[in-house]
């Protein structure tokens, strides 16, 4: 006899069927077309073998890595050439040799085999069209057969938008933030001076980048996080009027859920294309809008080169969580085989909010936090934070800072301003990504980093004085125009300069810029003894 279903799986059931209900918003489509030509890269009988099994309408060419290969209809020698390789589904490229160079060849093809052990890309996501096998007979087979599914016109989503405006890659030549170009498995992503490029057709929607951008400015776009989060948010609702207790939100890569098996009546399971494409701003929201836990299953499909990224969301998320007094295992980490944590009792106090579901990753990240920690009496303690957290402030040494404002150019999220009138740099906490652009712009390396999360909702978004000095006045005139300590700086620098030997020389580097062209104009010495 069947057993009924008890009331939190009744509640999850609702929960599911709720979420459904939200429908992701629409995206750019990325198209590709291939006409079936295959390069097969290999050595010895197998690429002969695979070539004879590749189905109508492909059709094969082999690039023969043996040392004695001959050049025949279907066959071409690598010949010690150097081999790169270039493109994706419907338009590879593979250069033989170097480009001007004798002996330089280029092949074309729409699918790419890769027989090699270890492969010819590196890349953990290989680009679309890019298949790699082993030489076993069965392998080869199947690859074949997988193969004969690529010829035609395909689709797929543009999984990213991109916002260069608030992009900290660089500014001014100095280098910034890298999380991007670091974290993406299929190495679609090219830092360039101040900005990143991503090549829409060698993304594979991974979505590491979107989850270690410290800013938003890359993001994921199908599913956008506003529809994911109002996804989640659907099903908890859903799961509490139904009358389900102790809700945990389970995220999983489609590919990987057959892999965990049944799991405990009070776990949604939230599928995802890919585990990465979501991180800690939706966790912490899922937890602000009223689950007991998170837990992230992480499955075969999951690049190895992507673990470092959940890895970090963790340790960020558990050192916050941990400091407003939830248990470590609010999130959570399970891999096949193991049994989901049971689920974390909350803080006494502690209460949840449903703010909106948003596209802005820095507003959901501090809504979220400010819902978590208002169970909290002393809101203000400081968080300390592991390196490469999104959140932080700028020491800034008195004892060097000229007051020269050359981080306030450079700084990509407007954290540091000059205060107005008065010789004083202003610091925002609310905006500082921790990219450090401002501490390898400053020419006196003045500034330091601090990793820390502010639970002051008042005093992260107060301006605050991070250096100031009295203004220095012209000698001649009484005008305010530099600091203190830029004169004494010039000063010692130019002190054995044959141009300020005497002292009115050196006197005029204590005037403002009308007075010292006055006083030059009426130095006898200067104007005719020019160094």
């Amino acid at each position: 006899m069947n057993e009924l279903p008890n009331a939190d799986a009744k509640a999850r059931d609702a929960a599911l069927a709720a979420a459904g209900e939200v429908a992701a918003a629409g995206t750019a489509v990325i198209e590709y077309r291939s006409r079936g030509r295959v390069l097969i890269i290999g050595s010895g009988e197998a690429p002969d073998a695979v070539a004879y099994m590749l189905p109508s309408p492909l059709s094969a060419r082999i690039l023969r890595l043996d040392d004695d290969a001959l050049a025949d209809d279907v066959s071409v020698p690598l010949a010690e050439r150097e081999l790169s390789i270039e493109g994706h589904l419907g338009a590879f490229v593979v250069h033989l040799g170097a480009e001007g160079q004798p002996g330089h060849q280029v092949l074309s093809a729409d699918l790419l085999l890769d027989l090699c052990e270890p492969p010819r890309l590196s890349a953990p996501l290989k680009p679309p069209g890019y298949f790699v096998s082993d030489t076993e007979p069965a392998s080869l087979e199947a690859v074949a057969e997988e193969m004969g599914e690529y010829s035609g016109t395909f689709e797929k989503p543009r999984y990213f938008e991109y916002d260069a405006a608030i992009c900290a890659h660089g500014r001014s030549g100095q280098a910034g933030c890298n999380r991007c170009v670091e974290a993406c498995p299929a190495e679609a992503i090219t830092g360039l001076v101040e900005t990143i490029e991503v090549d829409p057709y060698r993304c594979q929607g991974g979505g590491a980048c979107a989850t270690v951008c410290p800013t938003g400015a890359i993001r994921y776009a199908y599913p956008r996080p506003a529809d994911s989060l109002a996804r989640i948010g659907r099903m908890l609702k859903a799961y509490r009027a139904a009358g389900g207790a102790d809700p945990v939100v389970a995220l999983v890569s489609e590919a990987d859920m057959a892999a965990f098996g049944p799991l405990p009546d009070n776990i949604m399971t939230v599928e995802l294309e890919e585990l990465a494409s979501v991180g800690l701003d939706t966790w912490l929201s899922a937890l602000a809008y009223g689950a007991h836990q998170v837990v992230v299953l992480r499955g075969e499909s999951v690049p190895g080169a992507v673990d470092p990224t959940i890895d970090e969301q963790l340790a960020i998320g558990r050192a916050i969580l941990d400091h407003l007094g939830y248990a470590r295992d609010t999130l959570a980490s399970v891999v096949p085989g193991e049994t989901p944590p049971a689920t974390p009792t909350l803080p006494a106090g502690a209460r949840k909010v449903m703010h909106g579901a948003m596209n802005d990753k820095r507003n959901m990240l501090f809504a979220a936090i400010d819902t978590l920690a208002a169970h909290r009496d002393n809101a203000g303690d400081v968080v300390p934070l592991p390196d490469g957290a999104p959140f932080g402030r700028v020491q800034v040494d008195g004892g060097k800072c000229t007051l020269c404002m050359g981080c306030t150019s450079v700084c990509p999220a407007q954290a540091l301003a000059a205060g107005g009138e008065t010789p004083r740099l202003v610091f925002h906490e609310i905006n500082c990504v921790q990219c450090g652009i401002c501490a390898r712009a400053c020419p006196e390396q003045a500034i330091t980093l601090e990793p820390r999360l502010n639970l002051d909702v008042d005093g992260r978004r107060r301006g605050v004085t991070a250096h100031e000095e009295a203004p220095f006045h012209c000698v001649q005139c009484g005008k305010a125009f530099a600091t203190r300590s830029v004169i004494d700086r010039m000063l010692d620098k130019l002190k054995d300069h044959p141009m300020f030997a005497s002292e009115r020389a050196r006197r005029r580097l204590k005037m403002c810029d009308n007075c010292r062209v006055v006083d030059v104009v009426q130095d006898d010495d200067a104007m005719n003894n020019p160094v």
